[in-house]
């Protein structure tokens, strides 16, 4: 069963990127987008509507199981060090939303979206699907991207329940 879920997941990995590739024009590209190439002038909700929900789902209730909720989710509503740093570099491995577990990948955003983008997508969905908490500036975001450099991989929640790596460096 666990096999059947993983591969399920993978397949729909797989097609969700190239969906998300596809709606941002890249069909005959041989480049994925800079951080240069992406509109500013995107709001939170396009932002989201273009890079979040085709796992997170519009209404962002996500997929049991599959793609975790960001509806009235206290990853969302909670730290805000800790969501940029999810949306800036990913997440993998196994974290449990809303008494659920959900062991996958969500794919880094950091060098396709710059850091008034992270700010509008983030402050988007903590003011919206049951969530109502602080807006996000491109400042803090900036400060987050400096702080953690070149991370490579995709965080934990092992290690974004470190003390490290929540809130805003020099700041909350």
């Amino acid at each position: 069963m666990k096999v059947t879920n993983h591969l399920l997941f993978m397949g729909a990995l797989l097609l969700i990127s190239l969906l998300t590739i596809g709606f941002t024009g890249l069909q005959n590209s041989t480049t994925l987008p800079t951080i240069e190439d992406t509109e500013a002038d995107e709001d939170g909700e396009q932002i989201y509507m273009t890079r979040c929900q085709s796992c997170h789902m519009a209404n962002g209730e996500g997929v049991q199981g599959v793609f975790p909720p960001v509806a009235n989710s206290p990853y969302v509503s909670g730290d805000k060090g800790v969501l940029v740093r999810m949306i800036l570099h990913g997440l993998r491995g196994e974290i449990v939303v809303q008494d659920v577990t959900y062991n996958g990948m969500m794919p880094p955003w950091g060098g396709f979206l710059n850091d008034e983008q992270v700010a509008k997508v983030t402050t988007y969905i903590r003011s919206n699907f049951g969530n109502d908490a602080e807006a996000i500036s491109a400042e803090e975001v900036a400060k987050i991207r400096a702080f953690v450099g070149e991370k490579k991989d995709a965080w934990t929640w092992e290690e974004l329940s470190k003390e490290d790596n929540q809130g805003i460096p020099d700041g909350e």
